[in-house]
Order: structure tokens, then sequence, then C-alpha cells
């Protein structure tokens, strides 16, 4: 039965049944499209010219930004995604001139946001490329979600309609799908936060985030060891302040006693008050819940706790009155050199990877003493050699550890700084003693580079980031990975340890970060809001909260309970390479290659983040506490020590040395300046 017979006999139905009104508006339709016999609608995507997209999309451009100030900010938001899909399509087509001038023609557009992604997708050449490309493929096989309020969106279906581009429709249709609120276009005003990035599902990210995440610390740590102690010393004091004051009740007849019971008093309160900003400092630590861990952690060795212990005493709290000490180390005449720094726990070693495949590990308690040597050590080697640095100028001491065969990308401490991972090119990490400067293990796994690696909080176990799309989880005993997470579509650029080591943190290319569970090795949470990849990662020392810093200079606060964003910050202006929290959580540090480091007041957001909640804005709360500028250095990494100096590397090229005379044309660590702010 063809199309004719159908509509006769649907005709003869709504006749006989007496639906004359249904009768009507179906003749009046059909009249209606016989009199557009060459619609749109008539063709399909195959057939229809290059005009169509240009002309489509240049109407609804112009009235999108012609719309209300009220509702322009939603509306443009669809451009974006129209635009890349109508250039993918007409690349499809094979109508490759149109394409390449219906993308240069309305780039500019869109260049302020998506700038890394428009220089990717102007490479694509041919309909081919666009399988090829990691990006473009992800783009037409994905739907962005994008959402708006109930009036904007009324307003685009209704253009829609009333200019009949059924070609706009239908991209809008395939590659968009929209989140339709009932609140106000001004209650949502950041976009990280209303569009879903490409490559990841919403319904799949809202799915995996309905998971249960045990954020709280371990039980029987150290800080919750302390945090007794001092509960218990508090009770004490509070007994003796009272039988102090009733004492000097006792004897207040007289007034030189008097005089001495007030000034007894008063140093009592000073005391006090020290001791509560001791408890205040581990307050937030000890309201987190406890959990116990999922890997069989190595036992701390006694004098290791010891010293943890003793450092958590002495603590100072810090705020926006109190802010650490800095000490600023450059590597000098590394431009394109220096891949990677890292910091011992405890300050005392600085670890440089190298693209000539070498990692060298310098000893801050012997930078400045002269005359000194080098040890080298290679894989199979086990004598030592001594190498001078130059002639007549200055000695610094160094071990160099060669056995990478590409540029190292990454290394990492291990809490007590006995061991040093680093991973390289050539898809390979090795595993380093400090104290035999030697190689001890070589750990295969990964087939592409391996772009990141992390110690455990603990040790024993460690972590890597690929660009096989995978993170591995590593024990140092076993040569073979304990667990292979995968799940994000592209590189995958940094990894991160939760504080109870039950979790992982991984930040991709793909714009996205996730949250795995080491046991399970699934996914338990799906980050969404960056607008380009991802390069740093930091932990709050609670566990409850994590940073992460992307390519254009974003920092976002997530709170791993939820999976929202907390607080977007916009600081910086380049790629954030480093982030650290203090070791209370209050304030966050972030360095970047802008060549500043930026201080933020933690405490303040957390507590705006829950008027604001309740009002459902989604503003920037972070407060900037202070920002530390370099000449022209960019900033690799950055910790906090448990005593609260504030270590910072960056590197650097000079063209002139004349302002450090003890410098030498190799690469090595030089202390520019060591400044108490």
């Amino acid at each position: 039965m063809d199309d004719e017979d159908v509509e006769k006999a649907l005709f003869a139905y709504l006749k006989k049944k007496g639906f004359w009104q249904t009768e009507r508006a179906l003749h009046e339709e059909q009249s209606r499209l016989s009199s557009v016999p060459q619609s749109e609608t008539a063709l399909s995507r195959s057939e229809r010219g290059p005009a169509l997209y240009h002309d489509g999309y240049s109407k609804l451009r112009s009235w999108a930004y012609g719309s209300l100030d009220l509702y322009k900010h939603e509306l443009l938001r669809v451009l974006y995604p129209v635009f890349i899909h109508c250039f993918m399509d007409l690349v499809a087509d094979g109508h490759m001139q149109e394409a390449r001038a219906f993308f240069q023609t309305f780039r500019e557009d869109h260049e302020l946001m998506h700038l890394r992604d428009l220089q990717k997708l102007e490479g694509i050449l041919s309909p081919s490329h666009l399988e090829d490309m990691e990006l473009a493929r992800s783009l037409r096989h994905s739907k962005v979600s994008i959402k708006l309020c109930e009036y904007s969106y009324n307003l685009l279906l209704q253009y829609l309609q009333k200019a009949q581009s059924f070609t706009m429709l239908e991209v809008i249709n395939e590659h968009i799908n929209f989140e339709v609120s009932s609140v106000q276009p001004v209650s949502i005003s950041d976009d990280s936060d209303v569009i879903a990035l490409v490559g990841n599902s919403q319904d799949l990210a809202k799915q995996v985030n309905r998971k249960e995440v045990r954020w709280g610390l371990l039980e029987d740590t150290v800080e919750e060891r302390l945090e007794k102690t001092l509960s218990d010393s508090e009770k004490v004091e509070g007994e003796n302040k009272d039988m102090d004051l009733d004492d000097n009740k006792k004897r207040s007849a007289d007034v030189g006693k008097q005089v001495a019971a007030s000034k007894k008093l008063k140093k009592d309160k000073v005391v006090g008050a020290v001791g509560k900003g001791v408890r205040s400092e581990t307050s937030t630590v000890s309201l987190a819940p406890r959990v116990k861990p999922e890997l069989t952690l190595p036992i701390r060795p006694s004098e290791v706790e010891h010293s943890i212990l003793d450092d958590l005493r002495n603590r100072v709290q810090l705020s926006s009155l109190a802010l650490p000490s800095v000490s600023f180390y450059t590597f000098i005449n590394t431009h394109n050199g220096l891949n990677c720094a890292s910091i011992s726990s405890d300050g005392s070693l600085v670890a440089g990877g190298f693209s000539d495949s070498s990692l060298k590990v310098w000893d801050m308690s012997k930078i400045g003493q002269p005359a000194k040597t080098v040890s080298m050590q290679g894989e199979n080697e086990s004598s030592q050699n001594e190498v001078f640095l130059g002639s007549d100028e200055g000695k610094r001491s160094y071990t160099l550890f060669q056995g990478h065969s590409g540029p190292v990308y990454s290394s990492s401490f291990c809490p007590t700084g006995e061991f040093l991972l680093s991973s390289s090119a050539d898809s390979t990490i090795r595993l380093w003693s400090t104290r035999l400067n030697a190689n001890l293990v070589c750990y295969k796994g990964h087939n592409y580079p391996v772009w990141d690696i992390q110690f455990g909080p603990f040790g024993h176990y460690f972590v890597s980031a690929s660009h096989d799309r995978t993170a591995r989880i590593w024990s140092m005993e076993r040569i073979q990975p304990l667990r292979i997470m995968a799940g994000h579509l592209s590189d995958v650029d940094c990894v991160q340890w939760h504080a109870n080591c039950n979790y992982i943190a991984t930040g991709s290319s793909d714009k996205t970060v996730r949250l795995w569970d080491v046991q399970t090795g699934e996914s338990v949470r799906i980050f969404i809001g960056h607008r380009s990849m991802i390069l740093s990662l930091a932990m709050s020392p609670d566990g409850r909260y994590m940073a992460s810093g992307d390519e254009d200079g974003t920092i976002m606060m997530w709170d791993l309970s939820t999976g929202r964003c907390v607080s977007p910050l916009m600081g910086h202006n380049s790629c954030v390479w480093t982030l650290a929290f203090s070791c209370e959580g209050t304030l966050l540090g972030s360095g970047s290659a802008d060549g500043t480091v930026k201080l933020w007041d933690v405490t303040s957001s957390n507590k705006a983040t829950k008027m604001d909640d309740n009002k459902g804005s989604s503003g920037n709360r972070l407060r900037l506490l202070k920002a530390f500028p370099t000449k022209s250095t960019p900033v690799y990494t950055l910790q906090i020590k448990i005593d609260f100096k504030f270590y910072k590397i960056g590197s650097c090229f000079k063209n002139s040395i004349t302002k450090f005379v003890l410098t030498s044309l190799n690469n090595f660590l030089n202390e520019v300046n060591n400044l108490f702010w």
C-alpha cells in the first residue's frame, strides 16, 4: 500500500467517524506542504546544498545576537555546537571549499572560549579526517547537553518554526540535548556549569555520580591520635585553671597577690588561646568521617610517626593573617629542557626530569657549598663517577640518574624520601633509590608515553597516567599493574591520590576529571565543567574537596560527595601546572605558566558555598589572599610543607649570566631568593 492509498483510507475513516475538524486540519496541512514542493523537508542531507547551512546558521546567529539581553547569554550557547556540526556536515558531504569558507567566516565568534578546539578542527582537510581525528570523532558520536531556562527554550523553538530553518533544526536535534529548568536565566551565571563538555553523556555522568563515595579519612591516623592528646591536655588545663581561679579568689584580700594572680590569669588565657589554635588546625580533619582502607597499607616506622607528631604539635595555623613563608628555587637555562620537578615531603630533595632522558636530584642542604662532585648512576652501573660542571665556575652537587630512553615527564618522591619514581616517553616507569643512587625496578605496562606518576600517601603503592587513555595502580613489589582504570576518551594527563588511599582522581585531555575506586577499578564520579585539558589536581587534607586546574588557567573546586563544582576560580591567564593544599586545608596554592603563584582562602569559600547553594547561584567564591609574581619564570611545582614553608620551583632561560656570577652553562638548580612574605 503506497502513501496515496494510506491517505485515502485515513480520510475515509475520519469522514465515517465524523471527525470533521481533524479532517479539515489534515487537508490544510496537506495543501500547505504541497505549496512548497522544494522545501528542505523534502531533501535529504546529502541533497541539500552548502548554502542552506551558511544561510541557516547566519540567520540563527543574527537572531541570537539580536535577542533580549536577559536571554541572550543563554541563546548564544547554542551557536558553538551548531557551528562545529555544520562545518563537519559540510566536510562529510564533500563540500570542502564551502566548509573552509564557512569555518573562516564564523570562527571569530568562538575563539575566546574554544580557541584550542578550533585550532584542532582547522586541520580537517578531508572526510576521512572526521574519523581519524579524536576530537572530531567524539563530537560526531556524542551529544552536548546545554541548560536553558524554559522561556529561552520556547524562544528558540518559536524561531526555528517561524523561520522554517529545518537544516538547523536537524543539527540541533541530532547533536544537542537541552535541559530545561524553571529558574530565571540570571541564576545560571557560569557557562562551565551549564554546558556538558564533548565526549561525555550527561546521563552517564548523572548515573555514575549517584554512587556512594566515602570521602572520610582512615581510622587511627596520626592526626586522630594528636586530636585525642590535645583534647586530654585541654581538660587537664581547664581543671588546673579552675583550681588557680579558686585560689586567687581566696587570696583576693592581698593587693599584691591580686596583681600577681591577674598576670597569671592573663598568661593562662594566652596559653589557652594557643591551645585552641592548635586544636582548630585539626578540626577540619577531626570532623571528617573515618573509613577503613581498601588496600593493605604498609606500617609506618615509629620514628616516622614520632617525627610527624612533633611537626603537628609545632604547627601554627595558617589564615589570611598568617601566610606561609616562601622559598622559590629556579632552574636556570632549562628552556624546553626541564619537563617536570618534584620536592620531597620534608623539602630536603628536589628532582628534575629533562628532555635528554635524564633525572637529576639535588640535596638542598648542599646547595651553595663549593667544590662538590656529582654522582652519576646508570641503569646497570654500580660505581660512581666524578663529574665537574665547570672549571673555574661554582660547583653544584646533584645525583644524575640515567636509564630512560626518552624524555622524563614526571617524578615523585615516596613520603620518606627514600625512593623516587620517574615516568618517561619510553612508556616505562622506573624506581630509584636515593640512598643507593641506583635504579631498582623498571615497570612496563603502558604502551605509550607516561605523562604522570604519583606515590600514594603511605608509599608502596603508586599510580600512573598515560597517553593510552588509562591510569594504572602499581605496587613496588610487583612489576605488573594491580588495577587498570579505563574510561577517559583521551590522554590521562594527571593523577592524584585521595587522602584515605581508597580513591584516585584522574584529569584528562577530554576535559573531564574522574574519581576511581581502587578496589573495583570503576569510576564513581565524573566531574564536567572544564573547557580545556586538565593539567593539575589536588586533594584537601580532610578528603572532601578536590581542586583541578586546566590549560586555560581555570581552577575548579569540587565536592566529592555530590560531584558538583563548589567554586570556579578565574585568576591565572595560562596553564595551571600545579596545585597544593595547606596541611590543615585552609589555603590553596596554585602555580601557573603565567609566572605567578596565588594563594586562595579555602575556608571562606566553603562557608560561602552553604549560603550560595540555598540561593541557587554559582559565582566565584574563592577569595584571593595574595599573588607572588616572578619576573618571567613559569611555576612547575608547589609544596606547602608541614612546618608551613612554601616551596616553589620554576624554570627559566637567561640570555645573560652576568647577574649570577657562579652560573654554569649546564642545567642546574639555583636558589635565587628565600623570601619571607
